[in-house]
């Protein structure tokens, strides 16, 4: 005959005095409980501080680097390269020309704005102060309305200062603060390249890229840029689309342009690369998924290890308290009671090890985000999915220990010492 049917209210307070058991035990072997759950606490660590760098990175790159070229399209000679037989091939290419800009501004239907640019990385100096590293880049009018720049002081290069090649330029605050310590650059002049230049406006500041900064920057225009550094420099090309347009067909349209322009027979690759900020987007999110992938296998293995760990130790559990057992059979208790006893005491040892997993990797996540440009967001969604896994662990793991205690015959345990 079954027994009776145990009513909702004694069932709540049984799991009530399970989680009382489950806690004092492992109040009362701390060393053995942080020791057992080791697994579990780098499992939910690696799970955390993962998430929080990936997440925080891809908002990162979204904002700051992305958003820069939403929109636009670069195309030069090498395009998105990330293997060294493809630059070799991408480097036998003609160089793009001032002829292809003006071929993509006149023929485009699609496009806002077409701009060709050049650039150098050289020293610029100022008032017997040598500023290195400066990116100094040579453009066509109309560089603002496709790179996102805006002016502090003074004005941007116009068409007229492109047309007439004037020796002008627009620099950033960076340079700005460097080369002018304690007078104000605009109308000041700066040497690059053999060449006087003046300033006729700064740069707003955008601060820095993973360390890199944006402000030291120098804008000539592009004719300038040719008598201080010569016409071979790699062109590069920037398109913009017209608002509301599909970026895919401003790209559709611009590599139907230049291949006639360039005469690229049919068939034949394109001897020019195209990126956008989708390029790139697809390249990182390859890029995080690998490491996330790296850091599931990570997880698994730590999780398996962990899980067993757990067992073996609930075993022992099992076997240090066989009296304690016996005792409660002869009092009445059912197997479902001791199966739901050992298995409370197994989930919470494995959730403490998830606890303590997600508090260090929060801890390395906030420590990667203070000592390096590495943002870092804590996303709840991992902190719970980490937490439910642990548990799960310790439930998965903790049945056979359980179903063991629970069939232990009550007269063998009672005459255990």
């Amino acid at each position: 005959m079954n027994p009776p049917a145990r009513p909702p209210r004694d069932f709540w307070i049984a799991q009530r005095d399970n989680l009382r058991i489950a806690l004092d035990a492992l109040r009362a072997n701390k060393l053995r409980s942080v020791l057992t759950v080791i697994g579990n606490v780098v499992a939910v660590m690696s799970v955390i501080a993962v998430v929080a760098i990936i997440d925080g990175l891809n908002t990162y790159v979204s904002d700051k680097v992305l958003q820069q070229g939403l929109g636009v399209i670069t195309i030069d000679k090498y395009g998105f390269i990330t293997e060294e037989d493809e630059f070799r091939e991408a480097a036998k290419r003609r160089d793009l020309t001032l002829a292809d800009m003006e071929a993509l501004a006149s023929r485009m239907h699609l496009a806002d704005r077409v701009v060709a640019q050049a650039s150098r990385r050289r020293i610029v100096r100022a008032g017997g102060i040598d500023l290195k590293g400066v990116d100094i880049t040579g453009t066509t009018d109309g560089y603002e309305r496709v790179s996102k720049l805006e002016v502090d002081q003074g004005r941007h290069l116009d068409n007229d200062d492109v047309e007439r090649r004037r020796p002008v330029c627009v620099i950033g605050s960076e340079v700005a603060e460097k080369l002018f310590p304690r007078t104000d650059p605009l109308g000041a002049t700066i040497r690059a390249g053999g060449h006087a230049l003046r300033v006729v406006g700064i740069f707003a500041e955008r601060g820095s890229v993973l360390g890199s900064s944006q402000d030291n920057i120098v804008y000539v225009p592009l004719g300038q840029f040719y008598k201080m550094y010569g016409s071979r420099a790699d062109l590069s090309i920037l398109v913009r689309g017209r608002e509301g347009v599909d970026p895919t067909r401003v790209q559709d349209e611009a590599r139907v342009v230049l291949r006639a322009q360039r005469h690229v027979p049919l068939g034949e690759p394109d001897d020019f690369g195209m990126t956008t900020a989708e390029t790139f987007q697809s390249f990182w999110k390859q890029i995080t998924s690998g490491i996330f992938a790296g850091t599931i296998a990570l997880v698994a293995i730590s999780l398996v290890v962990g899980g067993i760990v757990i067992m073996n130790i609930m075993l022992v559990a099992v076997t240090e308290r066989t009296r304690e057992i016996g005792i409660r059979k002869a009092l009445g208790a059912r197997r479902s009671d001791l199966t739901m006893q050992f298995l409370s005491e197994a989930v919470v040892l494995s959730l403490f090890g998830g606890v303590l997993g997600v508090l260090a990797g929060m801890a390395i996540a906030s420590i990667i985000h203070a000592a390096t440009p590495l943002p870092a967001a804590i996303q709840p969604w991992s902190i719970a999915v980490s937490l439910l896994v642990a548990s799960s662990v310790g439930l998965f793991f903790g049945v056979y220990p359980a179903t063991r205690a629970a069939m232990l015959d009550p007269i063998v345990a009672l005459r255990q010492e």
